[in-house]
């Protein structure tokens, strides 16, 4: 299933990072996702696919990125902003919920308002954790 990217949303440098994570990866999408995590609630997770699975909803953000959603993630990442921020030598992926209704104070996890989600299933790789983390406060 295909939709169009309402669910995320990435800057330019971000667009750029992830596609070259994709190709050096030799996968063909990239899933968002999310699992119970931290002081907060919960952490983005990425991982690299070959294929989809039956539960992932994909959303194209140009001919190079496509980004897959598992359909029990796309309330909890939905309204995301993806980034690429670099300090000094170091750059990350940083992720902006604008539902998010607080952040933990190491910036590893958010909690949303709506204690009716349910709890996502996740997996992700080691690799591509090591890519991204949450921002604890705007820049």
């Amino acid at each position: 299933m295909n939709v169009k990217p309402k669910y995320i949303d990435l800057t330019d440098s971000a667009r750029a990072h992830i596609r070259a994570q994709v190709e050096q990866q030799q996968a063909k999408f990239l899933r968002l996702g999310v699992k119970e995590s931290g002081c907060n609630g919960y952490m983005y997770t990425l991982d690299f696919l070959k294929e989809m699975e039956p539960s992932d909803v994909q959303v194209e953000i140009d001919d190079h990125i496509n980004i897959c959603i598992r359909r029990e993630d796309i309330a909890l990442v939905d309204g995301t902003e993806m980034d690429l921020v670099t300090k000094g030598l170091n750059s990350s992926l940083v992720f902006k919920n604008s539902r998010a209704q607080s952040y933990c104070g190491c910036g590893e996890s958010f909690a949303l308002g709506d204690a009716s989600i349910a709890e996502p299933e996740t997996q992700h790789s080691e690799f591509a954790a090591t890519l991204a983390h949450d921002a604890s406060a705007p820049n």
